[in-house]
């Protein structure tokens, strides 16, 4: 629908659209006919073409697809509502001819490029591109009169404007093209995209920081890991020491008190550097078959003789299924679960179950004990919470197991359900699928009293010990001495191929995983077994989590302790492999 104003002097005739006019009026009627006619979306414009002197005035609106024109003229739209609607127009629009020109601009270019419609009107399109621009774009737009069709215009490309003022601005452009008799016309709707460029930038920025402070925080989990866990390995191998060789009853107590010390304070180290690696996401799920019954029987062997110095009874029930998550992350689930039982039991049994259930395998965690309210159970996986203790007297633990459980159930994608009545007890029941093929069961070391002399052998076997920290070397050769081993010290692997090169045999290898200079375990018992043979037996000590420390739990030979271990559960690790084939 056009209307045309011829404006001459001080007259004025108004033509409507489809009457005859003389001079420049038909082409503006003819670009309307053809804008209504096209089937691209709505259109608002309004240009001003000057023509021998005269200054003809088009305002044009297509909102219309053919099925829907009027077919009578008294349905017609008045040029009143229609140049209302192109006022409403948000987006720029300039229609251009095949050489280029601004043939239509709606008034929503002045509010964009600073130009009044009648500035550009006339002008080559490429006035209001950069000048960097305007060369390549003369080629783009003789390439897109070849295949024109309705498409945004450089997919995949930064697009930029250019103000009256000579600023810059980030467009979008929407291309259609408009057939007029013989020539084609090209219409661009033109939004500009400062905004939303502005908050792309910022997420990207954010993401980026986010990036570099999970990489921080990765470095930092590492290096605490590993440097934090140190001294801790130091003290608690000392204390065991001490334990062997002081005898006086005052002074007995005195180490007893050191030890309750050392071991909460690595509980809470474990606690929060569990934590932190789950919040950064170093912690990844490495799912794999396993048996339950491995892992129940691990847990028999670790919390049997806890229970038993409370008075409790643990009951493991039979567990004849096979399960698929990740064996690692389960078990320290299950123990978690378990250590609360016992701790929050005065009298009575925990007992853990394993039994069929719809969606794969149930296990139970059950106990006797205090059980938690109702109103406290939203509760129960926050940090630092324990049912019934004040924050300011003396706790047994630091309220950090649920919170650890809640992130590794979510992590390994499991259901966790809790069921509680106070004075009565509560059951804790983990959801495991069924194992996705043939089970792999694991070699896993059971936890064993302290060795006495006559459990060891008499040969007195000789252990190569490799660390890079002196004081947890020294240590360790302290303990292992004091319990009648032979121990020869390295501190790289180097050292160590040089000992066992030097003065063989080696009866047994004990090994930090992580080394000076980038060198680990791995590759010293690597080394190692080259020369002493495949048949060395290792434990390596380490405080990493990695799917590649664990893969060595399938080897029979080797045994990963975590950090910090006390001298009772190394030396009972030395015990079981060295009388195991």
């Amino acid at each position: 629908m056009l209307s045309v104003t011829r404006c001459v002097g001080d007259k004025q005739r108004y033509l409507a659209a489809g009457e005859p006019s003389d001079g420049g009026a038909r082409p503006a009627r003819d670009i309307a006919r053809r804008l209504v006619h096209a089937p691209a979306p709505a259109l608002a414009c309004q240009s001003a073409v000057r023509r021998s002197g005269e200054a003809i005035c088009a305002t044009r609106v297509n909102a219309y697809h053919p099925a829907q024109l009027p077919r009578r003229r008294t349905n017609v739209l008045s040029p009143e509502l229609l140049r209302n609607v192109l006022e409403s127009a948000p987006d720029a629009i300039v229609i251009v001819d095949p050489d280029g020109r601004v043939v239509f601009a709606s008034h929503q270019v002045e509010a964009l490029f600073g130009h009044a419609p009648g500035e550009i009107v006339g002008e080559r399109i490429e006035r209001l591109l950069p000048e960097r621009f305007r060369q390549a774009h003369q080629g783009y737009r003789h390439g897109y009169g070849r295949s024109a069709r309705t498409r945004p215009m450089g997919v995949g490309l930064d697009l930029y404007a250019l103000r009256k003022d000579g600023t810059e601005l980030p467009v979008e452009i929407s291309l259609s093209p408009i057939q007029d008799g013989e020539r084609m016309l090209v219409a661009a709707a033109i939004r500009d995209v400062s905004e939303r460029r502005r908050i792309q930038t910022e997420l990207t920025q954010a993401r980026e920081a986010a990036d570099r402070a999970n990489q921080a925080k990765s470095r930092f989990l590492a290096t605490a890991s590993h440097d934090l866990r140190q001294p801790l390995q130091s003290l608690s191998l000392l204390h065991g020491t001490l334990c062997r060789l002081v005898k006086e009853p005052t002074t007995e107590t005195a180490v007893a008190q050191q030890g309750q010390a050392i071991e909460a304070m690595s509980r809470l180290l474990n606690a929060l550097l569990d934590i932190s690696k789950l919040e950064s996401g170093a912690v990844r799920p490495d799912p794999t078959d396993f048996t339950v019954a491995a892992l129940f029987e691990e847990l028999r062997g670790e919390f049997g003789s806890v229970a038993a110095s409370k008075g409790l009874d643990l009951r493991i029930g039979p567990a004849a299924h096979d399960v698929h998550s990740d064996p690692s992350l389960v078990g320290q689930i299950l123990r978690n679960l378990v250590s609360n039982a016992i701790k929050y039991t005065r009298e009575g049994f925990v007992q853990l179950s394993c039994l069929d259930w719809t969606s794969g395998v149930r296990i139970e965690v059950a106990d006797t004990g205090i059980g938690i309210p109702a109103s406290q159970l939203p509760y129960i996986y926050d940090e630092f919470y324990q049912i019934g203790v004040a924050s300011n007297t003396a706790r047994e633990g630091y309220g950090l197991g649920l919170s650890i459980v809640h992130r590794l159930v979510a992590l390994l994608g499991l259901k966790l359900d809790v069921q509680s009545e106070v004075g009565r007890g509560s059951v804790f029941a983990l959801e495991l699928p069924t194992a996705s093929g043939a089970a792999r069961g694991e070699n896993r070391s059971a936890r064993s009293a302290p060795p006495s002399g006559a459990g060891r052998q008499s040969s007195s076997p000789r252990i190569l010990l490799v660390d890079d920290d002196a004081g947890v070397r020294n240590a360790t050769a302290m303990l292992l001495a004091v319990e009648g081993y032979r121990v020869v010290a390295a501190s790289s692997l180097s050292e160590a191929v040089h000992k066992a090169q030097e003065d063989p045999p080696i009866d047994l290898l004990i090994t930090d995983y992580h080394l000076n200079d980038g060198e680990t375990g791995v590759q010293v018992i690597a080394a190692l077994r080259r020369i002493v043979g495949a048949d060395l037996k290792a434990v390596l000590v380490t405080g990493d989590t990695s799917s590649t420390i664990r893969d060595f739990k399938a080897d029979p030979k080797i045994r990963v302790a975590s950090k910090p271990i006390n001298a009772d559960e190394l030396l009972g690790l030395l015990t079981a492999l060295l009388a195991s084939r």
